[in-house]
């Protein structure tokens, strides 16, 4: 069936980032196989797959993967890596049946995608963590409120497996809680899946950051780390405003690279990427949440102009050429991604100002999604907020860099005019 001179990988669900694996592993000559979760992708992952970069597309039936598995071991792959968020649970069954001995331990693999599974098994290695609860119970919420003391303080609700702040709401004291839980429960999120359960988190106060790893054999190694600026409003609670690379030699990095071990050790991750979301209190740091996969919305691309490496680089390096990845990262560039928001229903307006911005002394790149005359609701998540684009800025100058920022707001504000209309 294959050739003994030809190499394969075999990626799950290759949608977001996970579309960049095709590209470096053809460097190495290692052919694709993709292994779908469902025939068709989520519609906020359809603009992303590429079927065309791959010898062959599996879609795995819903129950016994077996057969699957017994297919797929012809071309004896040399990995089965995620590409998203959707394809981790799919990933974490399969990878044991092909690669047993380069796979994640599967006791544990449910906690890796269901962010109350995962809550507790963090908790149960003793990882310090927020209060929280995942429950389809609403007087089992409001008994932990009470018992914890929370009764009179903010709260987060999300479903347990959505994807970029998809669904997730914050709860103020006088707020009711129960429409907040009742508007999840037993409803689809954006991915398809329907929330059985609902968690409710503690409301974090601190310094959002995200950690990025490539694990082997148990030994994780550091990526990047970036620090997240988000906004609140009447229509999310972690609308997306910019994202700063973080300096191998600020003094945070080995407080959450310390962290970031306890997590993935905690959840068994010995093998392939994570990307861990972790607030920094007063109290230390506070898992938020973590993806067996690669930091989505294209990040490892623009990873690699900031440090010359990236997820995917490690992952295909490692596996297709037998490199050891270094424990850590250099910041090559000073580099903020600048997300569009649409802080109201709007008309798009005046959209060549958007590509204007090229002309920025700090411009590296932008995604550019809308077009003129569209309209578009106000940004809710992350989703809607990839949904407009982004430029990426880079400069060794954080003057030149602050005023190259204001100028992606002045532009954004003459671009996504409010619709008085009303847009929907």
């Amino acid at each position: 069936m294959t050739s003994s001179l030809t190499r394969y990988a075999v990626i799950v669900d290759p949608y977001s980032s996970g579309n960049q694996f095709a590209m470096e592993f053809a460097r190495d000559g290692v052919r694709l196989i993709a292994v779908l979760s469902s025939a068709e992708p989520a519609q906020v992952y359809a603009a992303s797959y590429r079927p065309q970069d791959f010898l062959k597309v599996y879609v795995a039936p819903a129950a016994d993967l077996e057969a699957l598995a017994s297919e797929l071991r012809e071309y004896s792959p040399i990995c089965v890596l995620t590409g998203c968020e959707s394809g981790v649970e799919l990933a974490e069954r399969l990878a044991p049946m092909l690669l047993p001995l380069a796979s994640n331990g599967l006791e544990l693999a449910l906690a890796r995608r269901d962010k109350g599974f995962m809550a507790a098994a963090a908790s149960a290695a003793g990882v310090p963590m927020m209060k929280q609860i995942c429950t389809d119970d609403f007087a089992s919420v409001q008994r932990w409120r009470v018992d914890n003391g929370l009764a009179h303080r903010h709260l987060v609700v999300k479903p347990p497996k959505s994807a970029s702040t998809d669904g997730v709401s914050k709860v103020n004291p006088d707020d009711s809680l129960q429409a907040a839980f009742t508007q999840l429960l037993d409803k689809p999120n954006r991915l398809g899946i329907v929330n059985d359960r609902v968690l409710v988190q503690e409301y974090l106060a601190g310094t959002e950051y995200v950690v990025d790893t490539f694990s082997y054999a148990g030994v994780h190694t550091l990526c990047s780390v970036c620090k997240y600026t988000k906004l609140a409003n009447a229509h999310g609670m972690a609308i997306y405003d910019r994202m700063e690379w973080v300096s191998q030699d600020d003094p945070i990095i080995e407080t959450l690279a310390a962290y970031a071990e306890q997590v993935l050790n905690a959840l068994e991750i010995a093998w392939g990427n994570a990307h861990i979301e972790i607030m920094q209190t007063v109290d230390g740091p506070r898992l938020i949440e973590l993806g067996a996969r690669p930091h989505g919305g294209g990040h490892p691309a623009l990873c690699f102009i900031a440090t010359g490496d990236s997820q995917v680089h490690r992952a295909v390096r490692y596996f297709a050429q037998g490199l050891i990845p270094p424990k850590r990262f250099t910041l090559l560039k000073q580099m903020t991604v600048v997300f569009f928001r649409a802080l109201a229903p709007s008309i798009v307006r005046n959209l060549d100002k958007l590509y204007a911005l090229a002309a920025l002394r700090s411009y590296v790149d932008a995604s550019i999604q809308v077009k003129e005359g569209q309209a578009v609701p106000a940004t809710q998540d992350l989703f809607a907020t990839l949904a407009l684009g982004f430029v990426v800025l880079a400069n060794d100058t954080p003057q030149q860099l602050a005023k190259d920022l204001e100028a992606v707001r002045q532009a954004e504000a003459e671009v996504f005019q409010q619709d008085m209309q009303g847009v929907a």
